[in-house]
């Protein structure tokens, strides 16, 4: 008796009851290669590697920016120094060129009138004593005088002796000396002014002259 076998027919990316294009479901092989489609156009991760280059370039611009600092600090601190330095050697001409005075009167009341009417006017560096002699001990240890204004009557030394003995000296007779005086006696002016005197003031001493002899000594 021949007996005869039926082979199935396979089913390939058909679709199964109610298929794909009834709304149905996809088969199992669909299924798979739309996974594998939707595998396929997956954007990977872009991974950025640092710039070497890049990152040299930057840290060249740093340090130049920091020398740049330091250099700009430095001269800075150089020009202060300089401007120090200047102000230094203007504050030593001003203390060169400030006009010493001595003034001499046994009277301590008008030795203090006249102090301050010299200290207003262009004489800031004064020394007052009360005796020709103490003046001359100065005088020794400090001849860069720029001028002596003496009373004229005091005891142990006059004003008078005073200015002989400074005329006399060679070291010391081109300081120009002031006589005064409360007592107005033409022959001991002209006596005082032949014998070197710069000037002859009567007591009591104001300001216009001081600023009289002040100007005449500075010109």
């Amino acid at each position: 008796m021949e007996m005869t076998m039926k082979v199935p027919t396979a089913v390939t990316g058909r679709c199964v009851v109610g298929g794909c294009c009834r709304g149905g479901q996809l088969s199992g092989g669909e299924e798979e290669n739309k996974e594998q489609s939707v595998v396929k156009h997956r954007t990977e991760p872009q991974v950025v590697l640092p710039d070497d280059d890049a990152e040299e370039e930057t840290q060249e611009e740093s340090d130049d920016d920091d020398e740049d600092n330091v250099n700009d600090e430095e001269d800075d601190d150089d020009k202060d120094n300089v401007d120090d330095e200047e102000d230094d050697d203007d504050d030593e001409e001003e203390e060169l060129t400030v006009p010493y005075v001595i003034a001499v009167d046994d009277s301590s009341v008008d030795r203090a009138v006249i102090t301050a009417l010299l200290r207003r006017s262009n004489y800031r560096a004064v020394t007052a004593v009360d005796s020709g002699k103490r003046a001359l001990e100065i005088l020794g240890s400090e001849p860069n005088v720029s001028m002596i204004i003496t009373d004229y009557w005091m005891p142990e030394m006059t004003g008078y002796d005073l200015l002989k003995k400074v005329k006399e000296s060679s070291e010391l007779k081109q300081i120009p000396v002031v006589i005064m005086s409360s007592e107005n006696v033409p022959t001991r002016i002209s006596r005082c002014l032949e014998e070197g005197a710069e000037d002859f003031l009567l007591k009591p001493v104001r300001p216009a002259d001081i600023s009289r002899i002040s100007t005449r000594m500075l010109q």
